[in-house]
């Protein structure tokens, strides 16, 4: 049985930073891409980032782009996402998932943690 648990959420100010971090379970699992996706409550699901965890290559909304950046430490099988210049819309539960579809931030996905939570006031 495949988990993925986040850490690293909480409170930021408008324009501070936040890092996110995802280690699956069994540590041994390695799929060949990850993302994150965030849901505010009565909003839909926004996938925010994606990387093919081999190959360095990432997708980003574009509500996010240049101010997040999703990466990941090999030797230790953690995800991360940074999260810079935050913004009071960036409020939402952060779920580290295996999507079925690296390019697409629209895409399903297969596995998802439990979410952290994110809350960036003005």
């Amino acid at each position: 049985q495949v988990q993925l648990v986040e850490s690293g959420g909480g409170t930021a100010q408008a324009g501070g930073s936040l890092r996110l971090s995802c280690v699956p379970s069994p540590r041994t699992y390695r799929p060949g891409c990850m993302g994150w996706f965030r849901q505010a409550p009565g909003k839909e699901r926004e996938g925010v980032a994606h990387m093919y965890t081999t190959l360095d290559v990432t997708y980003y909304a574009d509500s996010v782009k240049g101010r997040f950046t999703i990466s990941r430490d090999n030797a230790n099988n953690t995800l991360y996402l940074q999260m810079d210049s935050l913004k009071p819309e960036d409020s939402a539960m952060y779920y580290c998932a295996v999507p079925n579809s690296c390019p697409k931030l629209q895409a399903e996905y297969i596995y998802w943690g439990q979410g952290t939570q994110v809350t960036v006031s003005s």
